[in-house]
């Protein structure tokens, strides 16, 4: 009777697809957060957009993020932020903008769908484009 209860679900936008990441999502204060495993880099077949993944450090898991801002982790042992790229706050909250935690080119060879989501999240969320990523974007 004590505290309130959440409803914590798993994606479900194609359970059969998506099971292998083992995701879950929860609205916390309006806002959507995901709950994943840290995961090393992931290897794409040539016929397939489902990736091969492994257990990883947090490190290896930021590494392999789309953008800085999404490699940022939420430490709910010592309610700290932690940023293993050591850029995700400084881009941000100073610079308001989008930049990839490697190379652009590899973040795109590796999902080329991550140009459409650098677009979406510029947009949404009113972040600059790195040049970097505007080059590479051109060249993928």
């Amino acid at each position: 009777k004590g505290s309130k209860k959440h409803k914590i679900g798993v994606i479900s936008a194609n359970p059969s697809q998506s099971k292998h990441l083992e995701t879950a999502t929860m609205r916390i204060h309006g806002i959507e957060v995901d709950f994943v495993n840290l995961r090393a880099q992931e290897i794409y077949e040539d016929d397939s957009r489902i990736p091969t993944t492994q257990f990883g450090t947090p490190l290896e898991d930021a590494l392999r993020r789309d953008f800085t801002v999404n490699s940022l982790f939420y430490n709910i042992r010592t309610n700290q932020i932690e940023d293993w790229t050591n850029r995700g706050i400084h881009d941000l909250l100073h610079h308001r903008i989008l930049v990839t935690p490697v190379h652009p080119l590899t973040t795109f060879h590796d999902d080329p769908l991550r140009v459409l989501r650098a677009i979406r999240f510029s947009v949404r969320f009113d972040l600059l484009l790195h040049q970097d990523i505007r080059d590479a974007a051109m060249d993928s």
